[in-house]
């Protein structure tokens, strides 16, 4: 394996190489530890090739070259030992890139930017803001039906860092908040209460928010009949992975009245081709794969990712370190 010609490092310290962009880099030449960095940010080199033999940690992203992976490993520098991934989901990855490292990932990094974009949604199918210009005196004296929060049910599918950002936020406007998660159910939450299963969530929920990762368990888990539990008039909110929902199914529910619409932030696939009956669906938003984004996104991650990596130099555990056996 060769060092790209673009290499730009500091002496000492482990190894790194940042996929991620400049930022990345900045900071971490910026940190006392002395790390070596090597810029590697050409998209069009697959991500494992060409990386340095004494590459001990990588920092990557859900790129198109990860995603076109094969399946068959490939080879990667024997001294790979850490691999942080700015994405929370890491479905992109093939299953080789974890074998025989750690990696960890950006979970939590964009709750608070996700769970402002799913008020936003409830608030605007509720209120109708871009119904309600008016650009002379005649749309004043038109009735406008306005709903309100207050008093509605959410429900929340998945219940980790963006779940509990929803609900607390959900709480502050007078909502009752439901959650459905894997793991055991802490008590103490002050914000929601626990739904035994999917099918009383969507039995209870005027709104639904989809914040689970995407497994082999969760693919396709909304489908056609648990859509069919579904209170009449939900709004389905999906900001986790379009993979999760069984989209023929969704337009079927929302063409038949079952659902009162739904706002997608993720799709199968991205972007969705022309001519995709969503589209063409009055009462369904759907947003190019952007509730994440805010200003604050990178220097959020920046400053998880030096934690990791102040911890990984003490030897202590890493947060958000991936557990393949529960796929996220």
């Amino acid at each position: 394996m060769t060092t790209p010609s673009s290499a730009a490092a500091t002496a000492g310290g482990p190894v790194i190489v940042n996929q991620i962009g400049p930022e990345v880099g900045a900071c971490l030449r910026d940190h006392p530890a002395g790390f070596t960095v090597i810029d590697r940010l050409d998209r069009d080199v697959a991500p494992w090739e060409g990386l340095p033999d004494e590459t001990e940690i990588l920092l990557t992203g859900p790129s198109a070259g990860w995603r076109k992976a094969p399946t068959e490993a490939q080879p990667l520098p024997k001294r790979l030992r850490w691999v942080q991934s700015l994405s929370t989901g890491i479905e992109a990855y093939p299953r080789w890139v974890f074998e025989g490292r750690r990696f960890t990932c950006g979970r939590g990094v964009a709750a608070s930017a996700i769970a402002e974009y799913v008020l936003t949604a409830m608030l605007d199918h509720a209120k109708g803001f871009s119904d309600l210009k008016v650009h002379d005196q005649a749309g004043w004296k038109v009735k406008y039906d306005l709903d309100g929060l207050a008093g509605k049910t959410l429900g929340i599918l998945g219940y980790g860092a963006i779940g509990r950002a929803i609900a607390r936020r959900a709480h502050g406007f007078e909502m009752e908040v439901l959650a459905c998660r894997r793991g055991a159910w802490d008590d103490s939450d002050p914000y929601a209460r626990p739904a035994a299963a999917p099918e009383t969530l969507f039995a209870a929920s005027d709104y639904l928010a989809i914040a689970m990762p995407l497994t082999d368990a969760t693919r396709h888990l909304v489908d056609a009949a648990l859509l069919a539990q579904a209170q009449p008039g939900l709004v389905l909110i999906n900001i986790a992975r379009g993979e999760i929902v069984d989209q023929a199914a969704l337009v079927a529910a929302i063409d038949k009245g079952k659902l009162g619409g739904a706002v997608l932030d993720v799709t199968t696939p991205e972007p969705l081709p022309d001519g995709d009956p969503l589209y063409s669906l009055p009462n369904v938003v759907i947003t190019p794969h952007i509730s994440w984004k805010t200003p604050a996104f990178m220097a959020g991650f920046l400053r998880d990712m030096t934690a990791n990596l102040d911890a990984y130099l003490a030897g202590q555990p890493l947060t958000n370190e991936v557990d393949l056996t529960r796929g996220y």
